[in-house]
């Protein structure tokens, strides 16, 4: 801790190891076994969970880069065993959202130079790759994997399990297990390497392909395909995933071009 600023109001849990020149301020809040790296920055109304990893340069908790912050009290809340690489920022919320906090959820990984903006949601196991930017009140769900240098509009949602390639252009939703490439950027197919990794059956796979192929390349409109999932598939946790995701969309869902190819 030699050589850094801490305030004496912080609250540092046991075993955390603090390198030099870091900045901490007081209302902040460390879980046991984290490693703070030289030079990096954590603002007041932070709470960090155990076994996290903050790499140099990261900067957490500054003030919303937004107009309708008016120096309210909000939050960053980051989960247990996540890893923030060098230079990655992390917002605090606003009132605006109605939200108040930033949340960075368990096992997920930051990679360098990543910027999270106010209010936005990240979940358990995600990876943001070097250089991907996400808007206000952006969601990404469980196990979700944005590609390199991609950027997220405001208010849009990723789907758990979904895959995004490098550079990709985020201004609709992305359903759950979807791989998702391409400018604009489109659904290219179910991502079954992922699945398959995380020990999806060859069943429940050729389900998700099926449901996508309703809604994706049954010539209806996405109501009518709801529908007919609704009605035609037997429940399941992947159907039910699907479905309340395409109809909880406000920005609407990405759409399926048949020229750039698919998983199968």
């Amino acid at each position: 801790m030699e050589n850094s600023f801490i305030d004496p109001k912080a609250r540092i849990g046991k075993n955390v190891i603090i390198k030099p020149f870091s900045y901490i301020e007081g209302n902040v809040e460390i879980g046991d076994n984290c490693v703070i790296g030289p030079h990096a920055t954590i603002y007041d109304y932070v709470k960090i969970g155990k076994n996290c990893s903050i790499f140099p340069g990261a900067v957490i908790g500054a003030i919303p880069q937004d107009l309708k912050f008016h120096g309210e009290e909000s939050y960053v809340e980051i989960g247990d065993n996540v890893m923030i690489r060098e230079c990655a920022t992390i917002n605090r919320g606003t009132a605006a959202s109605h939200k108040g906090k930033t949340f960075i959820d368990d096992h997920t990984l930051i990679m360098s130079y990543c910027h999270v903006a106010h209010d936005c949601h990240v979940g358990k196991h995600c990876i943001l790759t070097s250089y991907v930017g996400i808007a206000g009140e952006t969601n990404v769900d469980d196990w979700a994997i944005i590609g390199g240098a991609s950027a997220a509009h405001q208010f849009t949602r990723i789907g758990k399990h979904a895959m995004l390639s490098g550079g990709s252009m985020i201004g609709k939703d992305v359903p759950p297990y979807s791989l998702a490439g391409k400018r604009p950027l489109s659904f290219c197919g179910i991502n079954v390497v992922g699945l398959k990794r995380r020990g999806f059956t060859a069943e429940k796979i050729e389900r998700i392909r099926d449901i996508y192929r309703v809604l994706y390349q049954g010539d209806m409109i996405i109501s009518d395909a709801i529908k007919k999932i609704e009605d035609e598939f037997p429940e399941s946790e992947e159907k039910r995933d699907i479905v309340d995701f395409v109809k909880g969309s406000k920005r609407g869902i990405i759409r399926y071009n048949p020229y750039i190819g698919s998983d199968e």
